[in-house]
């Protein structure tokens, strides 16, 4: 019966709420036990309370009495608002009639998307997305093609599909030599299995916008040789057609960056291109790869063990791949659909802001990265206001892990290039970053890294208070109880003066109705660049607590007020029923901002 109704809870629970009602004793529910059990299973005492308090002693909200809890909750609090959430909220239809609202209708306001945490006008684009390329974050995807890990994992265009739908604007393409004089797409120097440049093309094609309007950018690792390459070229004019960016746009500065907006519906490819005027004879002239002088700088140390991986990798299985001689050849085809993304070596920071240009961006390594960060934090943020820049994990994460992609988004950096196939919380992290412009995989950078230096974000002090959880599921039915100790954590991922997080006590033996009542308070210098990460896990005195759900999001797409959380899985599928109700609070005496020489906490 509970999984009719769509509720999913645990066995013990659910016997021991069943036991609770079968007064007659003999293992059935019937008449009033039925109905006793449906109303201890919808019970949610801390919502009577709340409805209480702003309902009095009759127990009934008019629309005067709901229109004060709208004005506290930080909403449009008019009389008609009030109304219209009567009318779209409460089941009884004498008590609709008379704009007035009961208990079960002021739950179900409370549970629906108007009680969410997050702002609900954010589920839309509703940023303005008329600014150049630079001023963004990209939603952006490293070795896309795979399904696991990149020694061994699998390839498929899938993995394509599965990014582009989760609003991933920029995919990778590593093109190798393939039979047949067909390009394919895999790992290099690993037992991944490769999959066909053209389906990959076509996977692009059927899905790219499917999700979003906005551009998608294809970041090509070119090893073909010149044949191929003119192959990569037809073949993605031929399949994608209009929708391949093939010339700048008409009536714009060919050397700036056009905005999301321009390019609406087209796809971008980021590659080398050659010189024009080409000045060899046959068109074709040798240009170094931007990510491979990348890796020619990481340290003697990671050379070795990435010789020492490989070896043992070549006794497996003859893997090394076809590739032409001179592949740092690129080819006039392949040359001529690359416009605006035109991948070049670092010139260094110094040559790069003497001479800004906006259409070439490079790629640094997530060490290299760091590296400038904090040697020259403020410089980066001013190059960044004006090019973009690609940041991709090291090559040597076997597993295919992430790193922090909060330190790069502080320094501006737009694409910031994570592995979609591996969950953890980087992958949260990207989720929330661009939940909060309608997941369109663009989101607007704040004005301080826009056009450095200037007016500082404003701080603030932001208080939550977590009230109680509903319907927690187990998640690790090897663990002794099978029902979950759950406490609540709250990070704050920012830049490194807000980065801190708190927790609440566990409770015990109580994943149905936990109840903390513990407020969590945080000190933000820059709330703009700020995420906000809900986790709750199962308390274990004796090993590694248990992950039993999250939610993250920009503190500016979250709403003040008594909210309720909708957790999501460590792979991001929805826990439904599984929320958090929370009280979010931050004072309106904000500190005013003040000018600053660089941006904050770098």
């Amino acid at each position: 019966m509970l999984r009719m109704i769509n509720i999913d809870m645990d066995d013990v629970y659910a016997y021991k709420l069943f036991k609770e009602c079968d007064h007659s004793g003999d293992e059935r529910l019937e008449g009033r036990e039925l109905e006793e059990f449906c109303r201890r299973l919808l019970r949610r005492p801390e919502l009577e309370e709340l409805f209480g308090r702003y309902s009095g002693e009759d127990r009934v909200l008019s629309a005067e009495e709901l229109q004060d809890f709208l004005r506290d909750q930080g909403e449009d609090a008019s009389l008609r608002q009030a109304r219209a959430v009567i009318h779209a909220y409460e089941l009884n239809e004498k008590a609709r009639q008379q704009d007035l609202m009961m208990l079960d209708g002021f739950m179900m306001y409370l549970l629906s998307a108007a009680g969410d945490i997050l702002n609900q006008e954010h589920t839309k684009v509703h940023q303005d997305m008329s600014q150049p390329l630079c001023h963004y974050f990209i939603s952006s995807s490293h070795n896309t093609y795979l399904t696991h890990n990149q020694i061994g994992g699998t390839s498929s265009t899938e993995a394509y599909v599965r990014a582009l739908m989760a609003g991933c604007r920029c995919v990778e393409l590593d093109c190798w030599e393939g039979s047949d004089g067909e390009p394919v797409v895999y790992h290099g120097h690993t037992l991944t299995s490769k999959i066909l440049f053209r389906d990959v093309i076509e996977s692009i094609r059927d899905y790219a916008f499917k999700q979003s309007p906005y551009p998608v950018i294809l970041s090509l690792e070119n090893h073909c040789g010149l044949e191929q390459q003119a192959t990569m070229a037809q073949h993605m004019k031929a399949i994608l057609g209009d929708m391949l960016l093939t010339q700048p746009l008409e009536g714009q500065d060919p050397h700036d960056l056009p905005s999301p907006e321009q390019l609406k519906g087209k796809v971008l490819v980021k590659g080398k291109k050659l010189p024009e005027p080409w000045h060899e004879p046959q068109g074709v002239t040798s240009l170094p790869d931007p990510e491979e002088d990348e890796e020619e700088e990481e340290e003697e140390e990671e050379k070795l063990q990435e010789k020492s991986s490989r070896q043992s990798l070549q006794s497996l299985q003859d893997i090394k791949p076809l590739q032409a001689k001179d592949a740092s050849q690129v080819a006039p085809e392949l040359s001529a659909v690359v416009v605006y993304c035109q991948a070049v070596p670092f010139p260094g920071l110094a040559h790069a802001l003497r001479n800004p240009r906006p259409c070439e961006m490079s790629s640094f390594s997530e060490r290299k990265a760091r590296k400038l960060i904090k040697e020259a934090g403020p410089a980066l943020v001013r190059y960044n206001a004006r090019q973009l820049s690609r940041i991709y994990p090291l090559g040597l994460k076997m597993n295919s892990s992430n790193y922090n992609p909060q330190e790069m988004w502080n320094a501006g950096c737009q694409l910031v290039a994570l592995n979609f196939q591996t969950p953890g919380y980087e992958m949260d992290l990207n989720t929330g970053r661009f939940l909060g412009n309608g997941c369109c995989g663009y989101v607007l950078k704040p004005p301080c890294l826009r056009s450095p230096p200037g007016e500082g974000p404003h701080r603030l002090v932001l208080h939550v208070r977590v009230i109680t959880a509903q319907q927690l599921p187990k998640l690790n039915r090897e663990k002794g109880s099978s029902i979950v100790d759950p406490f609540v954590r709250v990070e704050i991922h920012g830049v490194p003066a807000d980065c801190s997080k708190q927790q609440t006590h566990h409770k015990l033996n109580n994943g149905f109705n936990p109840r903390w009542e513990e407020t969590l308070s945080f000190r933000l210098r820059a709330p703009e660049l700020a995420l906000v990460r809900f986790v709750v896990e199962d308390y274990d005195s004796t090993s590694c607590n248990d992950f039993v759900g999250q939610f993250t999001l920009p503190l500016g797409s979250m709403r003040e007020g008594y909210r309720h959380i909708h957790l999501l899985s460590k792979d991001g599928a929805s826990l439904s029923p599984a929320t958090l109700f929370v009280h979010i609070r931050w004072p309106p005496h904000l500190l005013a901002s003040v000018p600053r020489s660089s941006p904050p906490g770098l």
